[in-house]
């Protein structure tokens, strides 16, 4: 595809952009240079709030805004306690777009509207995708239990999901889980989405603000190398280290919830995603890991995308 080619969805329509590809708002990765390099591209690139205090939101908001003029967004989990002043924030710096996960699509989402957002829920299940709605959503993601990171407990892969949510819904649908190529942006089409969100292939990036040992781990992710975990505390998928390992024995065992709340402690994330202590921290990567194999600039991520998805499209037999 050409510079001037657009790939246009209900998806593109409703928020202004020329491709129907978001980058997810991941913890430790999303901050203003890989929201601002994704929509520089053509996508919808995504500030996430998850891992940042009110102070550092605004700055990587503003940061984004200043490396771009295209349509930007915002994430944010709204079992936060910073959720408020996020949503405050991004109000006051000019953001009109919204991405909400972890939380009633109630909470926000009618001020929003009122104020002109477009607004868009995370939802692993068919039910939560028809209340995202029901409360004023312009558009839910369907988010399969192949991804990376905070997962539905339901397990439900983005193959069935994303068709029960797009018959459950009379708005767009974002495909995730499971995103990394354009072979899976013409797959997620075909099962009637009108875009999808990315997350792990955005993480491996130039401009992703993860450490670089993090980066490393997802190229050198192999087939089989995730499990999804902690479903006693909140599910959580994982790249197999020291702790991820640590975890299942324990989970074998019979560990309870308090056990488990007290294995994984605070701040394993950050060590993992931040500092780059693949041991000790959390790999939050999705089963996508195991497809990708290098770290490259978003802009490039987005552009092989588009003629991987071209690709993809003729190579699909026709009825005879």
């Amino acid at each position: 595809m050409t510079e001037s080619t657009l790939l246009r969805t209900r998806l593109t329509d409703l928020l202004g952009i020329r491709y129907p590809i978001v980058q997810a708002g991941m913890i430790w990765v999303s901050g203003g240079k890989l929201a601002a390099a994704v929509s520089n591209a053509g996508g919808l690139g995504l500030v996430g709030a998850g891992s940042m205090r009110p102070d550092t939101f605004r700055e990587q908001v503003r940061k984004a805004k200043r490396l771009t003029d295209r349509p930007l967004g915002v994430n944010m989990p709204l079992f936060y306690k910073y959720s408020e002043e996020w949503v405050a924030i991004a109000l006051e710096e000019g953001v009109d777009i919204f991405f909400m996960s972890g939380g009633s699509p109630a909470k926000y989402t009618p001020m929003l509207k009122e104020r002109g957002c477009k607004v868009v829920q995370v939802v692993g299940t068919a039910k939560h995708a028809r209340k995202s709605e029901a409360a004023g959503c312009d558009a839910v993601v369907a988010e399969g239990f192949e991804a990376g990171g905070h997962n539905s407990p339901e397990e439900t892969t983005t193959m069935v999901l994303v068709p029960q949510v797009v018959d459950a819904v009379s708005i767009p649908v974002i495909a995730a889980g499971g995103i990394g190529d354009g072979r899976a942006l013409a797959a997620s089409l075909a099962l009637g989405a009108s875009g999808v969100q990315v997350g792990t292939r955005f993480a491996a990036t130039t401009e992703s603000s993860a450490h670089q040992a993090f980066k490393e781990a997802i190229v050198s992710a192999e087939e089989g190398q995730t499990r999804l975990l902690l479903k006693k505390v909140i599910p959580v998928r994982l790249l197999l280290n020291p702790f991820a390992r640590q975890v299942m024995e324990a989970e074998a065992s019979g560990a309870s919830k308090e056990d488990l709340a007290e294995l994984l402690g605070s701040g394993r994330a950050r060590r993992a995603i931040h500092e780059g202590n693949l041991a000790e921290g959390e790999i939050e990567v999705g089963q996508v890991s195991g497809l990708i194999r290098d770290i490259r600039p978003a802009g490039d991520v987005i552009r092989a995308m588009l003629t991987e998805y071209e690709a993809a499209v003729k190579r699909l037999p026709a009825i005879t």
